[in-house]
């Protein structure tokens, strides 16, 4: 009788570990397109005399899974900058850069060749002011594209600084959920799931590290070291500015009181989009715009009318600025004088002027008119435009282009490093797609679920359920015929 009751609760045990067992693989069954589950596994101990207990675990890689995190984030900030620098490139300098100043300077350059060739011819001449106007326009509207774009990214810096503060906050409550049940004894499982689901998209906001301390207690921090979450959220701040000029400076975002870095080079080295955001804001779109800046202050050099004699300063000339009719100071850099500079109106014939101006000199005076006789076929001042244009000048290093080089080779260098840095981008977003792709799917083979899997195990536990309620009936049988033979 001792042995059939043993018997029996040792079969009754089975039967509820294969019913646990079977309500953990069902799970897993229905989790399986859920990318933010991690597959559980039914512990199974024995205790005498063969009584089971389950406990859940998880299967988790946590080498694997801060691999992942960190390839997530890297190309997070790969393709932010990719995306934003192929939107900045076709704003500034249109399909194939058909509306770029280097292109422009380009055409000015054939429109004074043709001049010159032909001097006495007025429409010529006024073709020639006419190609200066599209360049200027070319200039001024780079200017207000750039500002714009950077404008746009500080909007989106602020977004994604308050989805980070709102995921933080999340985080917080998933991590106390998890230390107090830890604490206690309780299965975390699903509120370990949503606490590394959380963990991902803020990584895809900045690079983080983290590390575990007791009762399974996170604490996250940046990749430059600024605490981001311990036991509490730690601020993240950032005051945008509503509107942007090329003299607007960018303001920091601040990571418990820490400047969060922006990244760098096309190849970026940042983590996360707020960095790459960042890197556009600031690196992409100030180089650009100081690149415009340069440009327009070597066309007003280039173009400035000098008297005869050489004794007076030279003054502002087919170009000029707010500050004319004076000349920009020599390699030194002029924060917005892309969007600033003008067509002379003494050139202009729509204002009055007269295009002639430009073969003949004389827009500031008598004194600097080098056509003194009006003759027809004269071109020496053309010619000396042209030689400007390709003559070494010095340009500030802030441009980060070149100091001693030709205002035409700065132009086209101005493209080239553009277009390098964007095809850098363009290489290194697809590399880290890949590797992103690579550890999710090895993260994905280890923790994820696998339904072939799961249901073979699904139709064992059936069967051994089958088993030990077979056991249980025969026990019963025998039970009930050791009773009627006692009767």
């Amino acid at each position: 009788m001792s042995s059939l009751t043993t018997a029996l609760a040792i079969a009754q045990s089975a039967l509820r570990t294969t019913g646990k067992q079977t309500s953990i693989v069902s799970r897993n069954i229905s989790e399986a397109q859920n990318p933010d589950y991690t597959r559980r596994i039914a512990a199974v101990s024995s205790t005498a005399p063969g009584a089971r207990s389950i406990s859940v675990q998880r299967a988790v890689d946590a080498l694997l899974f801060k691999n992942n995190l960190n390839a997530q984030s890297a190309f997070q900030a790969q393709q932010t900058l990719y995306d934003g620098m192929e939107r900045l490139g076709l704003a500034v300098n249109g399909v194939e850069n058909v509306s770029s100043a280097a292109t422009m300077l380009g055409k000015l350059q054939e429109a004074l060749q043709t001049y010159s060739s032909a001097p006495s011819n007025r429409n010529l001449g006024q073709n020639a002011v006419e190609a200066a106007r599209d360049l200027v326009r070319s200039l001024n509207d780079g200017t207000n594209a750039i500002q714009s774009f950077r404008g746009d990214m500080d909007s989106q810096i602020g977004i994604a600084v308050n989805q980070l503060n709102d995921l933080l906050g999340q985080f917080k409550d998933a991590n106390t959920e998890i230390v107090k049940g830890t604490h206690s004894g309780s299965d975390v499982s699903d509120a370990l799931d949503r606490r590394d689901a959380l963990l991902k998209q803020i990584s895809s906001l900045v690079s983080v590290s983290t590390f575990t301390r007791t009762d399974n207690d996170m604490v996250i921090m940046t990749a430059d070291g600024a605490t981001l979450f311990e036991t509490v959220p730690r601020s993240v701040t950032f005051n945008p500015n509503a509107i942007y000029s090329a003299t607007t400076s960018g303001n920091a975002v601040y990571v418990d009181g820490v400047p969060l870095a922006a990244g760098a080079g096309g190849n970026t080295n940042a983590g996360g989009k707020i960095a790459g955001l960042l890197q556009l804001r600031d690196e992409v779109g100030g180089t650009m715009q100081s690149q415009l800046d340069e440009i327009a202050r070597g066309l007003i050099t280039a173009f400035a009318e000098t008297d005869p004699s050489g004794t007076l300063a030279p003054q502002a000339g087919l170009f000029t600025w707010s500050g004319g009719p004076a000349i920009p100071a020599s390699g030194t850099l002029v924060s917005g004088l892309a969007g600033t500079i003008s067509l002379n109106a003494a050139f202009d014939s729509a204002a009055g002027g007269d295009p002639s101006l430009l073969r003949d000199g004389g827009a500031n005076g008598v004194a600097y008119k080098h056509n003194t006789t009006g003759a027809a076929s004269y071109s020496d001042l053309l010619f000396s435009y042209s030689k400007n244009l390709d003559a070494p000048m010095a340009f500030d290093p802030a441009a980060s282009n070149g100091t001693t080089l030709s205002l035409s080779s700065f132009s086209t260098n101005a493209i080239s490093w553009f277009e390098g840095m964007r095809s850098n981008a363009s290489t290194a977003a697809d590399a880290k797609a890949a590797l992103a792709t690579q550890t999710a799917e090895s993260l994905s083979n280890l923790t994820g679920v696998n339904v072939d899997t799961e249901m073979s195990m699904l139709l064992d536990l059936e069967n051994a359920y089958e088993a030990s309620a077979r056991i249980i009936q025969t026990i019963n049988d025998m039970l009930r015929a050791l009773l009627d033979a006692v009767r």
